[in-house]
């Protein structure tokens, strides 16, 4: 039976520390799905479709050299919910401090209660990308700083067009 995660997350954008996340959950998988949850009350900097288009273009081949199929989807319900839809038995949640770990704990418990065949892994991130989330990169790169070192090539290029005025 092949080990099927799932990584669930805004990716707005996918930043060095999502992919730090990916790097260390393919080992752990045959198939990682990455899925970006789809909420009517946010407003995304980026489209759905250039988001999936960033994970498939960005963590694919990461993927591919783990001998892990990586598959980039959308969802609009809960996230254990969308889990148990693509058969996953894996949730995998990044943890970057303790405020993180008191948070995904609380959320892990529920997710336990509600689909207890579904285990979360905790993978804690890399100290280099321990302070990097996708809120302070929009912000950085929208008033025109360098994003370079928070996010991949491909990500930095298309921020920067999205912010070109």
């Amino acid at each position: 039976m092949p080990r099927i995660a799932f990584y669930p997350g805004s990716f707005d954008p996918i930043t060095n520390g999502h992919l730090d996340v990916v790097r260390h959950a393919v080992p752990l998988c045959d198939r990682l799905v990455v899925a970006i949850g789809v909420h009517p009350g946010k407003k995304p900097l980026f489209s759905t479709e250039e988001r999936l288009r960033m994970l498939e273009d960005v963590c694919g081949p990461v993927a591919t050299q783990a001998g892990c199929v990586l598959e980039a989807v959308t969802f609009d319900d809960l996230s254990v919910t969308a889990a148990r839809k693509h058969g996953a038995t894996i949730m995998i949640r990044g943890l970057r401090d303790g405020t993180d770990l008191d948070y995904e704990m609380q959320l892990a418990g529920m997710n336990e209660a509600m689909a207890p065949e579904v285990h979360t892994v905790f993978l804690p991130a890399s100290p280099m990308v321990r302070p990097i989330t996708a809120t302070l990169v929009r912000q950085i790169a929208g008033m025109g700083g360098d994003v370079s070192t928070f996010v991949p090539p491909l990500v930095a290029s298309l921020l920067k067009a999205k912010f070109a005025g």
